[in-house]
């Protein structure tokens, strides 16, 4: 297409980012068959490079699927399956299906990976004089080899991480400012509460458990219960959770989506949440203050329990002494931290009071592995699988069918950091229920944007 560059791809580009098929703008992409080739070479073993080549593969066999050979050689349009990835002007991936000759310099024998991409992209610029060929590589020597041959080249900067709410629903939707308007809107008494009945267009894009609100801060908010065609039936958010309204364990929300996880938190009907967000937006103290508020005064529950999968961050430090719950303190620090903070929220308690709270809640939360889960049932308990995006789809089958009558289930985790190398964004377990329990009626999934953690913290996730 006129106007759009041709990037050439070299294969350290893919190593680094595998997201980077879609950070191009409106740049067309070409992938040599050598490129391929190195991708194969590096697939397998536990390392963040090989974790990274698999991810790529995945996109491009996304992107191939269903495509005939004209297809493929007439380009790939990149914003077809991940359009909010791929930007507004996205453009096509061309894949290396026909042989491109041009002759290196004797210096530069052919067999080398580096120097086959090289006469690739030499080929490419003298086929199209017209249109601009531009190889984007990582290794300086290839850079330096590519303007010795009059061949542009450049580095490749990689943008930040995608985000959640790219890869995933947000679990929210916010209304225009004509929607009533557009649309019919009658109150009406069902089960005992009242609903809020919707007709009309907008409707049709909504899914149950999910947050509607109007833009103006503490305007409409309500849960969407059920979705029939273009009428849907909402449950406004009451009480009020933020400051100055009522308090949940000692803790107000401080932005509209800590409002929305709590109501979701202790809605009876509620039977599976999911929380998403990066460091800092309140996920495990959040589920924590809703899960003590439901134990210990609305007596819903029995006990909290919670699990998580032990990957480690960085190199594991062995085995660890005691009991299976000793095991896992170490594993625990989120939690902890967190119970510090619920069992200080009352000033006046004093420093005995305050440990003597603390001695409480510990006897009501329980700590468990997630290896020993299989064939367990829990009845009438409050369940938080923390860092669930460590877990795989069959992992989260396996853990979310242990649920029993009376259970609720409260997963929490940040795609974007994933500790497992075989597991990505889109394979994550995470991932793959918070689509799969989209329809249906007693799930809801929020994502937490908005750090509350202090202002370092907040730097550290725009900034890192």
């Amino acid at each position: 297409m006129a106007g759009r560059r041709l990037v050439v791809l070299d294969t350290n580009v893919l190593m680094h980012d595998p997201a980077c098929l879609f950070r191009f703008g409106g740049d067309d992409l070409f992938l040599p068959m050598a490129v391929l080739e190195e991708l194969d070479r590096h697939k397998r073993g536990p390392s963040e490079v090989a974790r990274n080549v698999r991810q790529a593969t995945r996109f491009i066999e996304e992107l191939l699927q269903g495509r005939s050979r004209e297809a493929i050689e007439a380009g790939l349009p990149l914003g077809e399956r991940r359009p909010a990835l791929a930007g507004p002007r996205p453009g096509r991936l061309y894949i290396q299906t026909r042989a491109l000759d041009h002759a290196l310099p004797e210096e530069l024998p052919g067999e080398l990976p580096d120097h086959r991409i090289l006469a690739t992209a030499l080929a490419l610029q003298r086929e199209d004089p017209a249109r601009e060929v531009v190889l984007v590589s990582q290794d300086i020597n290839l850079r330096i080899k590519a303007a010795t041959l009059g061949l542009c080249a450049q580095d490749y900067e990689s943008g930040p991480a995608p985000e959640e709410a790219a890869l995933l629903t947000s679990g929210q939707a916010q209304l225009d400012e004509d929607f009533w308007e557009r649309h019919r809107r009658r109150l009406r008494r069902e089960g005992g509460r009242t609903l809020v009945e919707v007709q009309g267009p907008e409707v049709r894009r909504w899914h149950p458990g999910q947050l509607v609100h109007e833009a103006r801060p503490r305007g409409f908010e309500a849960l969407v219960r059920r979705v029939e065609g273009e009428t849907a039936w909402l449950s406004p958010l009451e009480p009020d959770f933020r400051e100055g309204g009522q308090r949940v364990w000692g803790i107000h929300a401080r932005n509209r989506e800590q409002h929305f996880a709590l109501h979701v938190l202790l809605d009876p009907e509620i039977d599976f949440v999911t929380l998403l967000g990066p460091a800092g937006t309140g996920k495990t103290l959040l589920a924590l203050a809703a899960g003590l508020a439901q134990v210990l005064e609305a007596r819903r529950y029995r006990e909290i329990l919670v699990t998580r999968a032990t990957v480690p961050m960085g190199e594991d430090i062995g085995f660890l002494p005691g009991t299976e719950e000793e095991k896992m303190v170490p594993w625990m620090g989120a939690l902890l931290d967190n119970l510090e903070v619920l069992a200080s929220t009352d000033p006046e308690a004093g420093g005995w009071g305050r440990a003597a709270a603390q001695d409480l809640l510990r006897n009501r939360i329980k700590i468990h592995s997630l290896n020993f889960m299989r064939g367990r049932t829990f009845l009438g308990k409050y369940v938080i699988v923390d860092e669930a995006q460590n877990l795989t789809p069959r992992q989260m089958k396996a853990l979310v069918t242990r649920a029993g009558p009376g259970t609720k289930m409260v997963c929490l985790g940040n795609l974007a950091q994933i500790d497992t190398p075989y597991l990505t964004e889109a394979s994550s377990g995470l991932s793959h229920v918070v689509e799969r329990f989209r329809p249906w009626p007693h799930a809801a999934h929020v994502t937490l944007v908005s750090g509350e953690r202090s202002r370092l913290a907040d730097y550290a996730n725009e900034a890192l």
